[in-house]
């Protein structure tokens, strides 16, 4: 004969949600992990959308060709700020020259701004050379290494040792590695201040992201096509060369991508090894063309240092600041895109 349970001796299921004190604390941690990130991202969106709106109305303009080109092609400069009969005019170092030029023994009496007129042209330049050469020497010795690590090295105490060393040094800040770039470079090996110093001392900065990424991209290539090829007759090399390296280049491309970030937005290394406030030649502009690597250069992020901290703020160093910010954010984000472009077309190209 069955029997039934009552109501109320009903045997509860085990899944139901039951509420308890860790459930509750469990909710609430991760709601406030959700709230931190959401502010992260609101400070993050009025950063860019301050810097949008500021820095736009320097770079733009109402009338045609709706771009300050001056502001492009033209060097930072001194402002004056004048009134000359019944207008208040701001002219740049070269045009306020010439005025004068114009009318030779008038007392003006100016105000005057530094790093407050003219452009950034140099410091544009100055930081696409220092990316491009910095990166081109850390992609160099970084593929390499994570050749040798993943290829040739067998397992040993003094890999162990090289590898926990690379770890190390991707957390090291970077003024460390602007104070061992002036020591070694500027320094010991009397390169000065000067591009080539800015170059390795970039170069070693981002190398332990490359090594990393790059030997992390080799081991994904599958371990069939080295034996396919070496059971062919090539050689170590020839295989790494022509079998894996081609199809690792994808994951090498994403080390440069954050390499080119770090490089292009670091201000202590470029302080101590490459940059100057004031430069009036460009780089090239030499005797010798040896002399181009042994001359120093403008930065954009160095600018921006200059203009937000070493002279008075006003309404007109404000504008320099969010213009040269603006540009700034625009070139690395163009040339970021470059390199993921690049690496999505390597990808559809090389699968397996």
């Amino acid at each position: 004969m069955e029997t039934t349970l009552p109501l109320a001796q009903t045997v509860a299921n085990p899944f139901t949600h039951r509420r308890s004190p860790a459930r509750l604390w469990e909710g609430a941690f991760r709601w406030a992990i959700r709230l931190g990130a959401y502010a992260v991202l609101l400070a993050a969106a009025c950063i860019f959308l301050q810097i949008g709106i500021k820095g736009g109305q320097t770079v733009f303009t109402s009338h045609w060709p709706f771009v300050n080109v001056a502001f492009f092609t033209e060097k930072p400069s001194t402002l004056y700020v004048f009134d000359w009969q019944g207008q208040k005019l701001e002219l740049s170092d070269p045009q306020f020259r010439a005025f004068q030029a114009k009318h030779p023994g008038v007392d003006l009496q100016p105000e005057t701004y530094a790093h407050s007129a003219g452009g950034i042209l140099p410091c544009i330049v100055g930081t696409a050379l220092l990316v491009a050469g910095s990166m081109t020497i850390a992609l160099f010795l970084g593929v390499a290494s994570a050749i040798y690590l993943s290829e040739y090295s067998r397992p040993s105490a003094a890999l162990r040792v090289i590898r926990l060393a690379i770890m190390n040094l991707a957390g090291v800040p970077s003024i460390v590695f602007g104070l061992f770039g002036a020591a070694l470079f500027v320094t010991y090996f009397q390169w000065n201040v000067s591009l080539l110093a800015g170059w390795f001392t970039l170069a070693f900065m981002v190398l332990p992201v490359v090594i990393t990424s790059s030997e992390e991209a080799l081991k994904a290539v599958p371990q069939g096509f080295r034996e396919a090829s070496l059971a062919l007759g090539a050689t170590k090399w020839q295989t790494i060369r022509t079998n894996v390296l081609p199809y690792a280049i994808p994951g090498i491309l994403t080390s440069s991508i954050l390499g080119i970030a770090r490089v292009a937005g670091e201000t202590a290394p470029i302080l101590f090894t490459a940059a100057y406030v004031v430069r009036d030649n460009y780089p090239w502009e030499v005797d010798k063309w040896t002399d181009f690597f042994f001359q120093p250069v403008q930065a954009l992020p160095y600018h921006i240092y200059v203009v937000s901290s070493k002279i008075p703020q006003n309404a007109y160093t404000e504008r320099m600041q969010y213009g040269t910010a603006f540009v700034f954010l625009g070139l690395v984000l163009l040339i970021s895109l470059g390199s993921v472009l690049l690496r999505l077309r390597l990808r559809e190209k090389l699968k397996w």
